[in-house]
């Protein structure tokens, strides 16, 4: 590390003047050191305190080794700059009496000057180590690290035994984030026989020298971000012995304290070698680490009296700890309360219950600061007790009968009526503060497990921190039981967030779960064990969410039931889970804490997402707002909007179901737009008017949840839609860029779902969708207000790119309807952003382009497809992949525009477009197809547009001959690289699309045997079935004879394609084996359209083919096509695509009965005619035959 140069300044002020700072210690949970220059210190003070670090570190620098009066010297020097704290006499932003680089050289010169020998001196000497670099955060450079190490781990070889507690102590402060740096010493520290396994191991009698010892292991197994990781042969060896620390017992005689001081240091350690880099586990590893977490998550908790396994192994059932014969009586955490407790508890319970309505009036519970397990552990709660957390049921797994019930937690209750005296009550405390860290840190070390760990490996251990609901007995030891009754609010919200990170990501996995149909007696499935684990969260969490005070541990419960909330298969489980919960949300709306707010709107948002439109939730949206009647826990007075009503409004009848926006809606179009009444806090954002909004993260929080109603349930909120468009014009209006950004994405989904209600594909009955003249005048308004503006926000280029995006959005038939005005105005608009000088605009300008191009009012102005083409071909050169990668899919798009306009305007298009435009766009799309797979998928799709496009008289043109042919051989190219498989089903497509075009000379061009000779390969060999069933389609797409080329290519062709239906199903993924359905409707539908398209020539190969075993195999599968027995979900498609107008068995087999009269028609020629005819007539019989079996019942 380099060390910071600065200048030291003496200060003026006074000693008792000195400020005083509580003290700094080591902990690897510090954040690391950041040196500030000289500059920064209060300039003019000259403390005792300086002076004396001056004249001190002076003296020492101006020491030599030689000296008579060295060792008296060093003393007294050494004695003057301990004796004081510095920690307390700096200002915080004090970083060093010195500069760094000169601190660096007094620690290098002052350990040169100490001989190993002075025991005492070295000693001395350890302690400044410590207090320098822990207190004055002086940061060394590589030098003096080298140097600190290399003194330290002499004196433990050296000094006596009871020196190496000190020197271990500056080791640990030396090696802090410095692993890494470190790797010349590791062999002596962690080596084999290293200094400190030795020191660390469980049979090391000195409990203090074990912790010091293993604290520093922890420090060097610390990462800092951004620092490379430690070497995994030393991690590996810290990991050991922290899990086999963890796993020791207590020994004998071993104050409790200083054992739990030594697991501590042992879980910090582990957490670090988890946190440090990606961790692999080794045999049975993870099950030890689980085990001794699970046993430490529970440390110091009364009542529970468990025999823990040392190892959990992953089981797809609940595994249950087994009850003990005895309980050994050295554990603290299993010793049994005073048989007085059970009274003090319940008599504590009766005085919370008297005094909760005072309470509720008071801050003091809802602001407890860090210490807060200190107040808390004054009282001795009891698992059993604060069953009304548990609805009546215990968590502990032997505990004595409750002696009464308790609507109240233990942990909540008053702390007068503890049973100690003060000298027992203090030590008592203690190390229940102690157990509580131990807890603590067990769960950030489960958290560090999960974290980095495959789901699919976590998913085996769900059941040993996650309960379903056991049926009797005694209820499992859990996460759960650590939410709902852990003394601590710390503990809770670390378990909080550990199963909020179990549950991150889940949704595959709980995807398995249901219970809507009655479970078998036989056995009870997995699935239903899945879905009563779900149950059992919620009800936990709800319980949770009832009892907790803390403000802090509340917004973690309600981020964990959104984490379950949004992975969890509601569509597959009994209804009614969602709506307790989302009627007991209602009055923590209106919270003081504003992170509790927003957690709150985050919930909602992920319960109106979660698979929707769910019924239940489209149930419960329909409510009304004042409508609480389906739960007795809410007043009138808990109504959601009625601490924020309206001069003039109160709260409406209970209207119709569908006569009013849902509550939520309007809860958040509330929020958005008007002021607070409350006005305790200054969070919110000033008005115009003086009052305060709510601050902005409850206001993003709330846009959030109006963009996911609108996506999953506009049905209901369309009837608000010009009052939403109006709330995003507020916030486009406004200053703060965040709140305009989310303004501009609420308008974007709006445009997004109305466009989707327009899809023929999608069926919406007209009387459902928004109307024409509604959705027009929505966007007139849009497009007048500040959207403008916005689109001309240089400074916010992120607000330009969703305003783009916004202006994607538009219903092309509402787009018809607008001003012309309006209309150009869209176009220059997006026009000028595709040159801006931020690739995030440009890339969502030319993405804007090319859905404009699809829209029927503007795909035939050949002026606009002149202008959009040559934007998207500037764009094509841009040194940003994104911005390449859009203008690619743009021109993809242009081109299909280009197909539909043939199609529907015909010769008179393509005779307006310009021939040069056409060659620029074939060249830059051939270009495009060697680009990055993400620029290629579309470049290919464009070429293939393309070539389907041009007519026979650019065809025939010089200047085309080279770029067709380069075209050509760039899909030819593109279908037999290694690129990804979209990238090559979309160059097959294209060849395709290409061979559609009658102009091409297929039969003589150079590079058609290319063309064909790749589509052949593919189609037999390529792993990806749909690369194969684009092959096949294109292959049958030629409409006559003459596109294939003689017979030998006719007849490679065809054995290509009798080859691939051969192995249609030779394959070893399932996700392959899905489409050999499609791949096989697609390949008859290719055989009988060469048997169609046949000539005399053909005969012999076809006889060939169809004689044998391989014309067997081909009559099975013709015969199940022509049935309509076989066909996937792409069958239809793949066959529409190539050319089939057979969709039905009744039109196949006509078709099948033509080529049957075609082929003996034919009449073969001159040269090999008796060949050629017996091969026919060998091919009518076998097209005879299967047209006579297609026929049979």
């Amino acid at each position: 590390m380099a060390a910071h140069t600065g200048s030291f300044a003496p200060s003026s002020m006074s000693r008792s003047d000195a400020p005083v700072f509580p003290p700094v210690p080591l902990s690897a949970e510090a954040a690391p050191f950041t040196p500030l220059v000289a500059d920064s210190w209060r300039l003019g003070s000259s403390s005792d305190v300086d002076k004396q670090f001056s004249r001190c570190a002076a003296k020492l620098r101006a020491l030599r080794a030689d000296s008579s009066q060295l060792r008296e010297q060093l003393n007294l020097l050494l004695d003057q700059l301990l004796s004081e704290n510095y920690s307390k006499t700096l200002e915080p932003n004090i970083t060093s009496f010195l500069p760094f680089q000169d601190m660096c050289s007094l620690l290098k010169h002052v350990s040169c000057l100490v001989p190993l020998s002075q025991e005492h001196l070295v000693i001395k000497l350890c302690q400044l180590v410590h207090h320098l670099l822990n207190q004055l955060k002086v940061i060394m450079d590589e030098r003096t690290l080298d140097v600190l190490l290399t003194y330290t781990t002499s004196a433990l070889k050296v000094c006596s035994t009871w020196t190496h507690s000190d020197v271990l102590l500056a080791l640990s402060t030396i090696v802090y984030g410095n692993g890494p740096q470190c790797h010349q010493h590791l062999r002596e520290l962690l080596g084999e026989d290293g200094v400190l396994l030795q020191y660390s191991s469980p049979s090391q009698p000195n409990v203090e020298l074990r912790r010091v010892a293993l604290t520093c292991m922890a420090n060097i197994c610390l990462r800092i971000p951004g620092q490379a990781p430690l070497d995994d042969q030393y991690r590996s060896v810290s990991f050991r012995v922290f899990l086999k620390t963890l796993h020791s017992p207590k020994p004998p005689d071993t104050d409790e304290l200083f054992y739990c001081m030594v697991i501590q240091a042992a879980l910090k350690g582990l957490q670090c070698c988890l946190s440090g880099g990606k961790w692999k586990f080794v045999g049975e590893e993870l099950g030890s680490a689980l085990a001794a977490l699970k046993r430490l998550m529970f440390q110091g908790t009364p009542g529970v009296n468990v025999e823990w396994p040392t190892v959990l192994y992953p089981a797809p059932l609940p595994q249950y700890e087994g009850l003990p014969a005895a309980k050994p009586a050295e554990t603290p955490q299993s010793s049994e309360p005073p048989k007085d407790a059970a009274v003090s508890g319940k008599t504590s319970g009766n005085k919370k219950r008297k005094s909760r309505g005072k309470e509720k009036k008071m801050s003091s519970e809802e602001s407890r600061a860090d210490d807060e397990e200190e107040v808390n552990c004054k009282t001795v709660p009891s698992l059993q007790k604060g069953g009304g957390r548990e609805g009546g049921r215990g968590e502990g797994e032997s505990l004595s009968k409750p002696s009464g019930p308790s609507l109240y937690p233990s942990w909540k209750r008053v702390s007068s009526d503890s049973e100690f005296s003060d000298p027992e009550g203090s030590a008592q405390s203690k190390l229940r503060l102690y157990n509580a860290r131990i807890r603590q840190g067990a769960l950030h070390c489960l958290l560090a497990v999960v974290k980095g760990l495959e789901k699919r490996t976590l998913y085996g251990y769900w059941s040993s921190f996650i309960p379903d609901s056991p049926i009797g007995g005694p209820p499992p030891l859990t996460l759960i039981t650590i939410i709902l009754k852990d003394p601590s609010p710390k503990v809770r919200a670390c378990a909080l967030q550990v199963l909020s990170a179990m549950l991150d990501g889940s949704r595959q996995f709980l995807a398995v779960a249901e219970d809507t149909a009655s479970p078998r007696k036989s056995y009870t499935p997995f699935s239903f064990l899945l879905a009563n684990a779900i149950r059992e969260l919620h009800r936990a969490l709800t319980l949770a969410l009832l009892a907790e005070t803390s403000h802090q541990t509340l917004t973690q419960v309600i981020k964990c039931l959104a984490h379950l909330v949004a992975n969890a298969p509601y569509h597959r489980l009994r209804p009614g889970l969602l709506s307790p919960l989302w009627k007991q949300m209602r009055p923590y709306v209106r919270h003081r804490d504003v992170n509790v707010r927003v957690s709150v709107l985050t919930l909602y948002g992920a319960l109106v997402t979660t698979q929707a439109p769910l019924p239940e939730i489209q149930l419960l949206l329909r409510q009304p707002e004042g409508n609480n009647s389906s739960t007795g826990s809410f007043t009138p007075q808990d109504s959601v909007l009625s601490w924020r009503q309206r001069d003039g409004e109160s709260t409406p009848p209970t209207p119709e179901v569908d006569s009013a926006p849902p509550w939520l809606l309007q809860l958040c179009v509330a929020l958005v737009t008007q002021p607070r009444e409350d006005q305790s806090d200054s969070e919110g954002a000033g008005t115009e008017g003086g009052a305060a909004l709510e601050p902005s993260p409850v206001r993003l929080e709330a846009l959030q949840v109006m963009s996911y109603l609108v996506r999953g349930y506009f049905s209901l909120a369309q009837a608000c839609l010009c009052e939403i468009g109006q709330v995003s014009a507020r916030c486009l209006g406004e200053t703060e860029p965040s709140i305009q950004l989310h303004g501009a994405k609420l308008l974007e989904e709006l445009g997004t779902v109305i466009i989707h209600q327009y899809r023929a594909e999608n069926n919406v009955p007209e009387s459902l969708r928004v109307p024409m003249s509604q959705v027009v005048l929505f966007w007139s308004d849009v497009l007048s207000g500040p959207l403008n503006a916005a689109l001309q926000s240089e400074q916010h280029p992120t607000l330009q790119t969703s305003a783009c995006d916004t202006l994607s959005s538009i219903l092309p038939q509402a787009f018809a309807q607008l001003p012309d005005k309006t209309q150009m105005m869209c176009i220059t608009v997006l026009l000028g952003l595709t040159y801006s000088e931020n690739y995030l605009v440009k890339t969502a300008a030319v993405r804007a382009l090319g859905v404009y191009i699809l829209f029927p009012c503007l795909r035939e102005d050949v002026m606009f497809v002149a202008d959009t083409a040559n934007t998207i071909l500037a764009a094509l050169d841009d040194r940003s992949p994104n911005v390449r990668a859009k203008a690619a899919w743009s021109l993809g798009n242009l081109t299909d525009a280009l197909i539909v306009n043939m199609e529907s305007v015909g010769v008179d298009f393509q005779e307006e477009l310009s021939d040069m435009l056409l060659l620029k766009m074939l060249q830059a799309a051939t270009r495009a197809s060697a680009d990055k797979d993400r620029v290629k998928s579309n470049a290919v799709r464009a070429l293939g547009n393309l070539l389907h496009f041009l007519r026979q008289s650019q065809l025939t043109r010089s200047a085309f001959q080279r770029p067709l042919e380069d075209a050509v051989l760039a899909l030819v190219k593109t279908v037999q690289s290694e690129a990804t498989m979209k990238v090559r089903w979309n160059a097959c497509y294209a060849l395709g699309n290409a061979f559609r075009n009658p102009a091409l000379p297929l039969d003589s061009a150079p590079w058609s045997g290319d063309a064909f000779s790749s589509l052949c390969h593919v189609v037999s060999s390529c792993k990806n079935f749909k690369v194969r069933i684009k092959s096949a389609a294109a292959l049958a797409i030629p409409a006559n004879r003459g596109c294939y080329g003689d017979s030998k290519r006719f007849s490679c062709v065809w054995r290509s394609l009798a080859k691939a239906l051969e192995n249609s199903e030779d394959t070893n993924d399932f996700f392959e084996y899905r489409y050999s359905d499609s791949l096989r409707h697609t390949l008859s539908h290719a055989l009988l359209h060469l048997l169609s398209v046949s000539q005399s020539q053909d005969m012999p190969s076809l006889e060939a083919s169809l004689a044998g075993e391989e014309g067997r195999n081909i009559k099975e599968h013709l015969i199940k096509y022509l049935r309509a027995e076989e066909r996937g979900g792409e069958g239809a498609e793949e066959e529409k695509e190539a050319g089939g107008d057979s969709v039905t068995p009744q039109q196949r087999i006509r078709g099948l009965q033509q080529t049957l009269i075609k082929l003996k028609e034919l009449e073969a020629e001159e040269e090999g005619r008796e060949e050629e005819e017996r091969s026919k007539e060998m091919v009518v019989n076998f097209l005879e035959d299967l047209l006579q079996t297609c026929k049979e019942p």
